[in-house]
């Protein structure tokens, strides 16, 4: 059975159980602040488990790309040495909001897997949770019960808190479950020891595919638990485990889910990878296996979160991918002998084998090819450079050991591996101090975690029920009652207070624009509100204070003059966005968004740097676009697929409902939530800042419109005048500036010329004071040249002989350096480098260099340590 089969069997299965099935949401979240990525099936269902919205249907039944690399999840560390952790993962699940509960979602899981399936019952273990007397759980005796009557007693197993209760978080819905486990091994290894004893042993061939969760209480966060109003079912089955179980694999690697990936990786090392069947392989081939699966693993969830429009980057989510990529392309580096890009190519295979069920892959498989490729090519380049900054580390260490704090400076600042610099290490006959590596990196993750504390109290109900409605397109102030509140207290910001209010004129951030800020107004005071952002279906208003009468009659006044100019900048992104597309060419694609009061960030797909010409056309056919004054046409609650016939533009990585919001300016039309002028006019003007790279593949545009417009050519207009005033008001600006500049290079000619002059002069006034020690002809001089004169200067000294090893010291503009020069035949036969003299010397000038071991230069800033820098030249030559 192919692994397809495998999905469509499970969807049509529960769609015959009068499930809706729905597509995967994206794997990278953008509109929850608790969560990076998708790291369950249930993640895009949870404002259904809280009550803070209605599903389409009270059974659905999806497969959701997962990651699991951060946070409480996090399996990274295990890819590639075991048989069934990954990255990305699949998700099979069916869902019940409040429908059915505990003896459907059984004996619909035994059918599934035995009957249609054809999983050997004998083969199948089930664990039901044994209750907590502390918390006043008891026994699930209800789905003991229900396991009874489908399976013989003694596979039913007794789980705990840890493998048998199920928490979202540490506040939220929760439940205990009931896993359903498979063992693989051989009728031998079955004979001489029980399954049973293995369930939950982290045993490779004894694993869990199934997860039944019964969600029935709420964590509180004081730990208590409380009875949800409502029951639910939450279920995940490990899409690939379940395909190694069909297969008749004993790792998922064997299965057709990764054998294509495999067989490419082998095609282009010329290396073999030996399936799990067969044992006893060499060490040598275990380090091949382990690297070829973290290469396969890891391109899935790399691959599938660029084209869900998440770019690997130096901070938060896209830090991640760039981790989980650079991870892969060090195990091929190290293990698989790729000095070259070559993960991309994966991209092909990857988007033909899963691009029929998620065309995100196939029709993004250009951009994440390009994406991959760059980030490949730029980390073999920090690889290169972090061997040689290793090499600098290892000459200045004394003794066999390296420190580990070193080691963590490379790894901090240059993202070079520990364990290839402790490989390498070996290599040299050095230890790392790996303790003093674990020191420094639990200090840091102590730091990061003190300064991402976040402390959140239970929601006070003020008024029971799902009553928000958000007013904000039609109205900037609304009268209000508060609905609900809580306190959240962060290392970051503070005490702040989240309220949520009855209904909201306050636009939550989301979809590239920031949210509202304004006030809440009663009779006896106002409360500013500094933030609004949405989490679970609610609207959440921040205030550094709570109203003294919590439950007082409000007015919430949105701040106008900022949602003003925010909504200036987004209509004028979607204008830009038509502009790119009809000038660059339609292959042109949003790949994320900023719109705030300031300015707009906007990028996008495109293969080369923007030319002059084409930003002019951009900026030109958006400034068009305001002089028609274009009327805003907008159709909310439009169906989707109406709205994408009608040629609305919607974009990938977003999740959109059935129903959606058109936006529309003359021929541009986008799905989009965000506010938006009413007319083009409003803008005023629009002017381009910037524009550069930001990923292969990936441009960026910034831009600026209405005030801060106004604001820009002020500032050109007062630069204009100033430089008008230093060349004392000349009647032609252009003409003055350019007689300057031919000033300025003849000037420049003449220094140059007596540069030399000096040079020359110089040279021979210090060919009389080198001396000649232990055969090495020594000179270390204070001179009074730039950095560029003591060059020539050096290299002038150095044709004089093939034993010279020169120091001079300059401090022109009173910034010292020092140069070195050494005579190739002395680095060859006295073991002297320039480079590390430089590096030693540099200390007593406060600062630092490098360079070739015949030539280098060190800046610093102390120009009164020269002269012990001189003083101490002499000893690299006794």
């Amino acid at each position: 059975m192919t692994s397809q089969d495998v999905r469509k069997q499970f969807l049509d299965f529960f769609a015959s159980k009068g499930h809706l099935i729905v597509p995967s949401a994206p794997i990278v979240l953008k509109d929850d602040p608790t969560l990076m990525f998708n790291n369950s099936g249930m993640a895009q269902f949870k404002e259904y488990f809280l009550g803070n919205a209605t599903p389409k249907s009270n059974r659905i039944a999806d497969t959701q790309k997962c990651l699991r690399v951060s946070g409480k999840h996090n399996d990274l560390e295990d890819v590639g040495f075991d048989t069934y952790h990954h990255t990305m993962f699949e998700m099979l699940g069916n869902w019940s909001f409040g429908d059915y509960f505990k003896k459907e979602a059984i004996n619909w899981a035994w059918e599934l897997l035995t009957e249609v399936y054809k999983i050997p019952k004998e083969n199948l273990y089930v664990s039901v949770f044994e209750g907590n007397p502390e918390e006043n759980v008891p026994i699930d005796q209800e789905a003991w019960d229900i396991w009874k009557g489908l399976i013989d007693e003694d596979r039913i197993i007794l789980g705990n808190k840890k493998d048998n209760f199920w928490e979202m978080g540490d506040q939220g819905p929760c439940g205990p479950c009931s896993e359903i486990h498979v063992d693989l091994r051989s009728e031998e290894e079955k004979a001489l020891v029980s399954g049973k004893s293995l369930v939950n042993n982290d045993h490779p061939q004894v694993v869990e595919i199934w997860n039944n969760v019964f969600m029935e209480f709420n964590r509180k966060a004081d730990g208590s638990l409380e009875k949800l109003p409502a029951q639910h079912v939450d279920t995940g089955m490990g899409f690939e485990r379940l395909c190694m179980a069909l297969q008749g694999k004993t790792s998922n690697y064997d299965t057709d889910v990764f054998t294509p990936l495999i067989e490419k990786v082998e095609q282009i090392t010329g290396l073999k990878y030996t399936s799990n069947e067969v044992l006893n392989s060499s060490e040598e081939q275990n380090k091949t296996n382990i690297a070829i699966r973290v290469v396969v693993d890891h391109v899935r969830a790399v691959a599938f979160a660029i084209a869900d429009g998440q770019l690997p980057s130096n901070t938060g989510a896209g830090y991640v991918i760039r981790r989980i990529l650079r991870r892969a392309i060090r195990y091929g580096f190290t293990f698989l002998n790729t000095k070259e890009p070559f993960i991309n190519q994966l991209v092909a295979v990857l988007a033909n084998q899963m691009g029929e069920f998620f065309p995100e892959i196939k029709s993004q498989q250009q951009l994440v090819t390009n994406v991959i490729r760059e980030e490949e090519a730029s980390f073999l380049r920090t690889l290169d450079q972090g061997l040689q900054l290793l090499e600098n580390v290892v000459t200045e260490t004394k003794g066999s050991t390296v420190s580990g704090v070193k080691a963590f400076e490379l790894y901090d600042t240059f993202g070079f591996p520990i364990d290839l610099t402790a490989l390498i290490l070996r290599e040299k006959g050095f230890e790392l101090d790996e303790a003093g590596f674990n020191t420094a990196m639990q200090a840091q993750k102590a730091r990061s975690r003190a300064a991402s504390e976040v402390s959140t109290e239970d929601w006070s109900v003020l008024i029971p029920g799902n009553v928000e409605t958000f007013v904000g397109y039609d109205q900037k102030e609304s009268d209000v009652k508060i609905t609900r509140i809580r306190k959240v207290d962060s290392k970051k910001d503070g005490i702040l207070y989240q309220i949520v209010l009855d209904n909201t004129p306050f636009y939550p951030e989301g979809g590239g624009q920031v949210g509202d800020k304004g006030t809440l107004v009663s009779a006896n005071e106002t409360i500013e509100i500094i933030d609004t952002k949405k989490e679970n279906n609610l609207i959440l208003h921040f205030a550094k204070k709570l109203p003294e009468n919590v439950n007082a009659s409000f007015i919430a006044k949105v701040n106008q003059d900022l949602r003003n100019l925010s909504s200036r900048n987004h209509s004028a992104t979607h204008l830009m966005h038509q502009a790119l597309r009809s000038i660059l060419g339609t292959h042109v694609e949003q790949k994320g968004s900023l719109v705030n009061p300031t300015y707009l960030r906007f990028d996008f797909s495109h293969f080369a740097k923007m030319t002059e010409t084409e930003l002019q056309q951009v900026e030109d056919f958006v400034n068009a676009r305001i002089q028609e004054q274009l009327p805003l046409i907008e159709r909310r609650n439009i169906p989707f697929a109406q709205a994408v016939q009608e040629g609305a533009m919607a974009l990938f990585g977003e999740k959109y409902g059935d129903e959606v919001r058109a936006i529309k300016f003359g021929e541009s039309m986008e799905l989009c939530g965000g506010i938006h002028v009413k007319n083009t006019a409003e803008i005023w003007y629009f002017k381009i800042v910037s524009e550069g790279a930001v990923a292969a593949g990936i441009r960026r545009i910034e831009a600026i419109t209405s005030d801060a417009v106004k604001a820009h050519f002020a500032s050109y207009e007062n630069t204009l005048n100033e430089v008008k005033i230093a060349l004392k008001n000349p009647q032609d600006i252009l003409k003055a500036v350019h007689s300057m500049q031919e000033e300025n290079t003849k000037l420049a000619k003449q220094i140059e010329a007596l540069m030399k002059d000096k040079v020359k002069n110089l040279k021979a006034s210090l060919i009389a004071e080198i001396q000649e020690i232990n055969g090495i002809q020594f000179l270390a001089k204070q001179v009074d040249l730039n950095p560029e004169g003591a060059k020539d200067l050096a290299y002038e000294l150095g044709n004089l002989g093939k034993n010279l090893f020169l120091v001079l010291a300059t401090a022109d503009e009173e910034k010292p350096m020092l140069t070195c020069y050494v005579s190739k035949e002395l680095v060859a036969h006295k073991n002297l480098n320039a480079g590390q003299v430089v590096r030693e010397l540099g200390k007593f000038i406060q600062g630092g260099g490098g360079g070739q071991p015949f030539f280098a230069t060190a800046g610093g800033k102390n120009v009164a340590g020269i002269q012990n820098a001189l003083e101490k030249a002499v000893e690299f030559v006794k």
